[in-house]
C-alpha cells in the first residue's frame, strides 16, 4: 500500500534532481514555456495528452540518468572504461527522448502556429 512517506521520498527525490542537475533546471524551463505554449495557443486535448507524455518521458529519463551516473560515481572512484560507456548511453538515451519531445512540440505547435500566421 502506497503511504504519503512514499510521495515525500518521491518529491525529495525530484527536488535533488532539480537542484543538483542543470540539465534538469533545463529540462523544467523548457517544460514549463511548452505548457504555456499550449495555453497560449489552445491546442486540443489529444495534444495536451502528447506534450505532457513528452515531459514526463524526458524527466523520467534524465532522473534514471542521474541516479545511474550517482551509483556508478559511487561505485568507481578511478577512470573506468565502462563506467563511461554506461555514462554515454544513458546520457544517450535522454537525448533520445529529448529529440522525440522536440519533434512531438514541433507537430503539436507548429500547425498552430502557422494558421496563426494565415498560412
Amino acid at each position: 500500500m502506497v503511504t504519503l512517506n512514499s510521495f515525500k521520498y518521491a518529491f525529495k527525490g525530484l527536488r535533488l534532481v532539480l537542484s543538483s542537475e542543470r540539465n534538469a533546471r533545463i529540462h523544467l524551463v523548457f517544460a514549463l514555456m511548452a505548457v504555456l505554449l499550449g495555453f497560449i495557443l489552445q491546442i486540443e486535448p489529444s495534444h495536451w495528452v502528447l506534450l505532457i507524455l513528452a515531459i514526463a518521458l524526458v524527466f523520467f529519463a534524465e532522473i534514471v540518468n542521474t541516479a545511474i551516473e550517482k551509483t556508478l560515481d559511487l561505485l568507481a572512484t578511478e577512470n573506468n572504461q565502462i563506467v563511461r560507456i554506461v555514462k554515454d548511453m544513458t546520457a544517450a538515451g535522454v537525448l533520445v527522448c529529448a529529440v522525440a519531445a522536440v519533434l512531438i512540440g514541433v507537430a503539436v505547435f507548429l500547425p498552430k502556429i502557422l494558421q496563426m500566421l494565415g498560412r
